[in-house]
């Protein structure tokens, strides 16, 4: 997969700083840019596509970024940035927080929401961009997150900022192996944000995280169970159905949606990987026995029908 690559270096001093305007508002999103000094200013950036995310690596002297309220007004879809400095610290606010970030954290921006993020020293950062549909596939409630320094120096906040450097500089062809990687990639940050979940005793109980995780555990394990249901689910857990739902409906949402959802996001997964499996099969394979409901139900979650689906990535 080529990289796309934007440098000041041939562009005139008096043109760079617009160029800059031009080159950011089309790797992320529209943002306004203040430079300390627009003539002598120098910016590399070099992007890539992997999946259904974007990698880029930046390369600049200071510089203040502010998402207005009148950037949102032309916002398609919600999107998050995870920036990841790498020699300088940053200063973000957003949503009544202001947090630095030094290099070995990252943090995660929403694209939804004003915000101010700055260095007031030339810095390399890493920057993944992502529709916040994909990673909420994964992760309950990311906006939680915004704003927070999460700790990359260990664990899996450590793996997940290292992958980001190393596929930053892999060779990738266009195709499967890129969606496959970014969906790692994707899962990979999940992991990295519910270990911080997890470490913050203000969230929620240990023995609630447990209970929840052993259901999901439960559910994902079952999802071409036919008897998948909210009963067999706290049967397997060993609590009831009524403490299951209590748990669910701490992240806005319900068992029966929840088994739908992990089940529509599989069989996406499959129609992709085994391109000439009947739709039908991978319908009654999670749990749908009505071919025409799959379609409608898939057509809900992911604004295409499956053989649409399917198509388009033939």
């Amino acid at each position: 997969m080529k990289s796309t690559i934007h440098s000041t270096k041939r562009i005139a001093p008096e043109a760079r700083a617009a160029y800059w305007d031009r080159v950011i508002a089309d790797t992320y999103f529209p943002l306004r840019l203040t430079f300390r000094d627009p003539a002598t200013f120098d910016g590399r950036l070099t992007r890539r596509d992997i999946g259904a995310i974007s990698l880029s690596r930046l390369n600049t002297k200071a510089l203040l970024y502010e998402r207005l309220r009148q950037h949102l007004r032309t916002a398609v879809e919600e999107e998050y940035l995870i920036a990841i400095p790498r020699l300088s610290p940053v200063e973000f606010y957003q949503v009544g927080r202001e947090v630095r970030c030094d290099p070995g954290g990252f943090i995660l921006e929403r694209g939804d929401e004003p915000y101010r993020f700055s260095y007031g020293a030339t810095n390399e950062l890493y920057v993944l961009k992502l529709p916040k549909r994909v990673l909420s596939e994964k992760l309950r409630n990311p906006d939680r997150f915004c704003a927070q320094v999460i700790d990359a120096s260990t664990g899996i906040a450590h793996l997940f900022s290292e992958t980001v450097r190393q596929l930053q500089g892999l060779p990738l062809d266009a195709g499967h192996a890129a969606v496959v990687l970014g969906r790692q990639l994707v899962e990979l940050l999940a992991l990295a944000l519910d270990q911080e979940t997890e470490q913050d005793n203000q969230m929620r109980s240990a023995v609630q995280a447990a209970h929840l995780r052993r259901a999901e555990k439960v559910i994902r394990d079952n999802l071409a169970n036919p008897a998948l249901n909210p009963e067999m689910v706290a049967k397997a857990c060993g609590i009831s159905k009524r403490y299951l739902h209590e748990l669910f409906n701490g992240w806005n949402t319900s068992v029966s949606r929840f088994i739908r959802e992990e089940r529509l996001i599989a069989a996406r997964d499959m129609l992709q990987a085994s391109p000439y499996l009947p739709i039908a099969d991978v319908a009654y394979r999670f749990g749908f026995s009505d071919q025409a409901q799959f379609s409608r139900r898939f057509r809900d979650r992911f604004d295409q029908t499956p053989s649409a689906f399917r198509a388009a990535q033939r």
